[in-house]
């Protein structure tokens, strides 16, 4: 199998981070939104939550999100004159949303989904 080159390396990497850091900032920004419109309710039901120690909560990365990270991603790709795809999944490994690049290899999509599941 051929080694890719270092440039090619560094944009697939660029654009991981990318996408990890605007999932990152996804899932921050829909923990935040809920909290300040119901504040009684929402502090009642954190204090059950906090009593209860047989559950936990967590937040997910929105579809908006995600395609933001992708499309971001692809950019990325595209301006380094790389032809490839994006994959976004959640923290449970399934796929949020995939973006195939123009002239992407036909491999390129399921390779993406199996990057960024791993």
């Amino acid at each position: 199998m051929k080694k890719a080159p270092s440039r090619t390396r560094v944009v697939t990497g660029g654009a991981i981070v990318a996408a990890l850091a605007l999932g990152g900032f996804g899932a921050y920004s829909a923990s935040a939104t809920g909290e300040d419109t119901a504040a009684a309710p929402a502090a009642a039901t954190a204090e059950a939550d906090a009593k209860n120690k047989n559950t936990t909560r967590s937040t997910h990365l929105t579809v908006e999100a995600a395609t933001k990270a992708a499309q971001a991603a692809l950019d990325a790709a595209e301006q380094e004159n790389q032809r490839v795809s994006v994959a976004v999944v959640d923290r449970n490994g399934n796929t949020l949303v995939t973006l195939r690049g123009d002239g992407a290899g036909p491999q390129s999509y399921e390779s993406a989904v199996k990057k960024a599941y791993t």
